[in-house]
């Protein structure tokens, strides 16, 4: 099939879809990008959706591997967040970084497609992440020279506090959950002044908690999530280690059930 539009999303864990699990679809997820082309679709036929982000990719790993592929695809629009993993190890040059992701951009820019870049999420609230806020919010200015300078749209994830909710967040309390996927479809949809059919769910009735049942939540939370993270970080193994780009291919993305 010739598409006459086509959308490539690249990254890591947050673009590939993880916290939106839908085991109908490769590596059992589907997540925000994949409901911004459902209704890129919906609204026009022409447009064709590839998806190359994998979970646990560094910046350097999204534009080695990611970039080229992209613009083989000859994209109208890509979509890419990228730095996130490299904020959480231990050290990170984010200057450097952020020099490496400015020459990304521009590649992808000078291949002739609309760039949508996303800042950090501010993680503040925190206990554990909240430490990488400062890393963050200085990435995050010059994530914002980038796209001045490269002339690209951003999605300010920063700034977008209503996912300071926890209920817009997994499990896990890195990705976000079904309903964050949808709040951030629909941020990018008006970003790039599309319309959009998203339904947001109605969030479940947040109940307090006590000192001892929260203490009680965080140790849980800790054996069966945080444990396993640093676990991979220190063997220097990745959760997406083994996994291949859900959609490679430039596909009409499958759409809802109605």
């Amino acid at each position: 099939m010739t598409f006459t539009q086509r959308y490539v999303a690249l990254g890591d864990s947050f673009t590939e879809g993880v916290g939106d699990e839908d085991e109908s679809r490769p590596n059992g997820v589907r997540g925000w990008a994949d409901r911004v082309a459902e209704q890129l679709v919906l609204a026009d036929d022409s447009w064709g959706y590839a998806n190359l982000a994998i979970r646990g990719k560094k910046l350097h790993q999204v534009l080695n591997e990611q970039v080229d592929a992209a613009i083989a695809l000859s994209p109208t629009l890509v979509t890419v967040y990228a730095g996130g993993n490299d904020i959480l190890r231990p050290k990170v040059d984010i200057d450097a970084i952020v020099d490496a992701y400015d020459g990304g951009i521009a590649k992808l820019r000078s291949s002739g497609a609309a760039v949508l870049v996303f800042t950090g999420f501010d993680s503040g609230q925190s206990p554990v992440f909240g430490r990488t806020r400062g890393r963050t919010a200085l990435y995050n200015e010059l994530v914002r020279e980038i796209v001045d300078k490269n002339d690209a749209v951003l999605v300010d994830y920063w700034r977008m506090k209503i996912l300071q909710d926890e209920r817009y967040w997994a499990v896990d309390r890195l990705h976000m959950s079904p309903a964050g996927h949808m709040l951030t479809a629909k941020k990018v949809l008006e970003v790039l002044r599309g319309t959009d059919a998203i339904d947001l769910p109605e969030l479940e009735e947040q109940r307090s908690r006590n000192r001892v049942e929260q203490l009680r939540r965080d140790a849980q939370w800790a054996r069966e999530y945080l444990g396993p993270w640093v676990s991979r970080r220190l063997r220097g193994v990745s959760s997406g280690d083994n996994l291949n780009p859900r959609y490679p291919e430039l596909i009409q993305p499958p759409l809802p059930a109605r």
